[in-house]
């Protein structure tokens, strides 16, 4: 028999009062259990002067923020009355053997239809800090989105002294024109200029844009005080520098886990990345600017300059300035000197409590260009140089969404879905970082780093960033400056414009497990990939069986109608 999601919950309930939960039903540590319901819709939002119809969870921008411990269980019922399919991703959340509820797209599932409803079982480990979720379909990130903040396990405590309060902050896009459109012709014009209209901080584009003033988001704060900043990332295509006016940041955690205290001035933060920061309230009581500004290194000068803004303001008697305190010490848009200067200064904690684990015999080696390509279009009628289109690839290989989620068709052995000789170097080795490469570009597709940080996201993993530098990776040199002590420990990490970064795992969850880059614009180019990770030799160390549930593949937001192919290969064999 299977159990309906309210069953599910009523029986849960009960069984967790006698502490059975985990031998009965989860196999897992026992944990407490948190029920949440995800209502995708459409709502109306006004901003920039403009009011428009998007997708939000629970008519909310950004979405409902979920607040656990470490170690414990989430169940998420995501009712979808949307007018595409849509899938939510746990961003950061490792889902011990359990792919089956990642949620990337035609990865590990295929979308939940519109009229129907999914839930997701979310199972915490060893993540601790600030993480978040996000729809994980074409471009629906930009709108459907929210932190999840996992608190140190009951008795546990952080290993900074106890804040005396803590804020979200949450960086988004906002575009006036539907996100889904534009992705739309993006598509089929390959690569036509896709720009975002503002930067959002928890939702506000604030004092510098248009029709904005009125809803600057404000931070109320005391003097004296020290308050915990979860910061979130969220933004479609750039990375950004974060500021407070006057005001020094301790940063204590990346992506869900620790890191030795660094104060600095200003943060740099990519799509895909948490940050938590401490901030002690003790300037003279006033107003002081927060901004969110973009941060780009690519070519040419096109992205979207905005500036989001909000206010950190005192509590007390005083009497506010004109205008709030601007910054002085954010960097400038093209500053890489000192985008790189933070992200090299990062360390994992590497405490007795918060000890690391970092791989030191490595049996498995892969290097992977990261680049941005042209396509050859028919007549030469898309708007890319020499009318080709944009193309995005890991050593030249420019990923394409199957008919079916590759989950599935790896555990049913149906084959035609993908293909399993992803090459573990480039087909062709030359300067990847040379000056001159964006000519080269304009020949298909020839591998190469476009010059522009690339934020890899890897799913199922946490991962530690052993190194970074400039240039061609250099295989006899580079790895003599490997950081195998206290590497931070992550789940996205910024590839540097003309550089390369090392990263080192254990594949020990089992499963197929995404990798991408989190600017939408180049995942949706193919800048993506997948770990096929084989069962262990043990039950404790295979893959979890799929719940009976699983969304069809069927209509999707880029296709239209079509049968579910796994349906119809079922009913064949049957």
């Amino acid at each position: 028999m299977e159990l309906s999601y309210g069953m599910l919950k009523k029986l849960l309930k009960l069984v967790v009062g006698f502490g059975l939960l985990s031998a009965m039903l989860l196999g897992t540590a026992q944990s407490n259990v948190h029920f949440y319901d995800f209502v995708v819709k459409e709502s109306n939002f006004t901003k920039l002067c403009n009011t428009k119809s998007m997708l939000t969870v629970n008519e909310s921008f950004p979405g409902p923020v979920i607040r656990a411990r470490k170690g414990d269980t989430l169940y998420v019922n995501v009712y979808n009355q949307g007018t595409y399919g849509v899938t939510i991703h746990w961003h950061g959340v490792k889902q011990p053997r359990n792919p089956w509820f990642d949620g990337p797209e035609y990865i590990t599932q295929c979308p939940i239809l519109p009229g129907t409803n999914f839930t997701y079982q979310v199972l915490l480990s060893s993540e601790e800090g600030t993480l978040f979720w996000h729809a994980h379909s074409d471009w629906t990130r930009a709108t459907v989105h929210g932190a999840l903040v996992i608190l140190p396990a009951e008795g546990k405590t952080y290993p900074f002294p106890e804040p005396d309060a803590e804020q979200i902050l949450v960086f988004a896009s906002w575009y006036n024109d539907d996100v889904m459109e534009l992705m739309k012709v993006d598509l089929h014009l390959g690569g036509v200029d896709t720009f975002s209209d503002a930067h959002t901080i928890n939702g506000e584009p604030g004092d510098f844009c248009l029709c904005s003033k009125e809803t600057t988001f404000r931070m109320s704060v005391d003097y004296g005080k020290t308050y915990l900043l979860r910061i979130v990332n969220t933004v479609e295509n750039v990375n950004m520098f974060f500021a407070i006016a006057d005001h020094n940041l301790t940063v204590v955690g990346w992506d869900g886990s620790y890191v030795k205290p660094l104060v600095s001035s200003y943060i740099m933060i990519t799509p895909g990345q948490t940050m938590d920061v401490l901030v002690t309230a003790n300037m003279s009581l006033g107003q002081y600017y927060m901004l969110a500004s973009p941060f780009f290194d690519g070519v040419g000068d096109d992205f979207d300059k905005s500036i989001a803004s909000a206010i950190f303001q005192y509590n007390g008697n005083c009497t506010p300035p004109s205008s709030p305190v601007y910054p002085t010490n954010i960097p400038g848009f093209d500053d890489i000197g000192a985008a790189r200067d933070y992200t090299t200064r990062l360390r994992s904690l590497a405490s007795e409590k918060h000890p690391v684990d970092v791989p030191q015999n490595v049996s498995t080696r892969m290097y992977i260009t990261v680049s941005i390509q042209m396509m050859k279009c028919p007549n030469d009628s898309c708007v890319g140089a020499r009318g080709n289109r944009m193309a995005t690839g890991l050593n030249n290989i420019s990923f394409a969404d199957p008919d079916m989620d590759i989950l599935q068709a790896y555990y049913r052995n149906i084959s035609g879905y993908f293909e399993t000789n992803f090459p573990d170097k480039p087909p062709n080795f030359f300067n990847f970082t040379a000056d001159d490469l964006n000519d080269r570009q304009c020949h298909p597709r020839r591998p190469g780093d476009e010059g522009e940080i690339h934020p890899m996201h890897l799913h199922g993993f946490r991962f530690y960033v052993v190194g970074t530098g400039a240039g061609n990776f250099n295989n006899v040199t580079d790895p003599l400056t490997y950081n195998l002590v206290d590497p931070p420990e992550a789940n996205t990490v910024p590839v540097p414009k003309k550089g390369w970064a090392t990263i080192r795992f254990v594949a020990n969850n089992p499963g197929v497990w995404y990798m991408h880059c989190h600017f939408d614009k180049h995942m949706g180019w193919g800048m993506d990939t997948a770990f096929i990770v084989k069962n262990g030799g043990t039950k404790e160390s295979s893959l979890l069986p799929p719940p009976a549930s699983m969304p069809p593949c069927g209509p999707d937001s880029l296709h239209g109608l079509r049968q579910s192919s796994l349906q119809s290969r079922l009913q064949k064999q049957e």
